[in-house]
């Protein structure tokens, strides 16, 4: 058996943190000024305002609801489901009034429906977003295997 090369990975310089923070200093950096910086100081910026709102959510409200855009002065907030759709739309006033306390010039609320919580947030490791089935009765069991069973040829007309 042939050896393998070990490749160890190289620390990053004295001062400079480790990980996927590298790369974000990289593009966030004065020397960045690449198309991809303006989206990724927009995301960031986005994602700081939606910490700061989230505590003027309902409670129950504030796990099924993120700030997604601001766009002319409309907040556009994404929900998992249609009841939080209306819930939200019953808070505009409150979170719109939390907005401007913040400096932002927010005139209009807008809430838009994502079609599944995967859309919502990333799913931790090891989870899944299967819907498990619970398990088919035995009358449903018979009932599939007769409409599932292969018919025989014997009990259809024969035209010759």
């Amino acid at each position: 058996m042939g050896s393998m090369s070990r490749s160890r990975p190289i620390p990053p310089p004295p001062g400079r943190p480790a990980g996927p923070q590298v790369a974000i200093d990289a593009l966030m950096g004065d020397e960045a000024s690449g198309p991809g910086d303006h989206f990724l100081r927009r995301a960031l910026w986005l994602e700081a305002l939606d910490q700061q709102l989230r505590p003027c959510l309902p409670p129950a409200l504030a796990a099924h609801a993120r700030l997604a855009n601001v766009d002319r002065g409309r907040l556009v907030y994404l929900v998992d489901a249609p009841v939080w759709h209306a819930r939200l739309r019953l808070a505009a006033t409150d979170i719109l009034d939390a907005a401007r306390s913040f400096g932002l010039e927010a005139t209009d609320l807008v809430v838009k429906t994502a079609t599944g919580p995967q859309a919502m947030r990333p799913q931790p490791p090891g989870t899944s977003t299967a819907v498990t089935a619970p398990p088919l009765s035995a009358a449903a069991r018979e009932a599939f295997a007769t409409a599932l069973a292969p018919r025989d040829d014997s009990t259809r007309g024969d035209p010759s």
